[in-house]
């Protein structure tokens, strides 16, 4: 029997054709582990969230 919750939707690898980091353009990478989409270049980590990344600086990780 289950608890009745419903699975979080999982990000669709293929988006990353299509997306990049709103701040440098530079193609971005998928961590699956942490749920983020990471830009290199920007130094900065996207979040996902429900299945849709927050393309937003402001919401973004900074990397070390």
């Amino acid at each position: 029997m289950t608890d009745g919750a419903v699975p979080a939707p999982l990000f669709d690898p293929r988006m990353l054709e299509l997306l990049v980091c709103p701040q440098t353009h530079a193609m971005l990478s998928y961590d699956a582990e942490r749920q983020e989409l990471v830009c290199k270049a920007a130094h900065l980590a996207y979040p996902i969230r429900d299945g849709i990344p927050v393309m937003l600086a402001d919401e973004a990780r900074r990397l070390d």
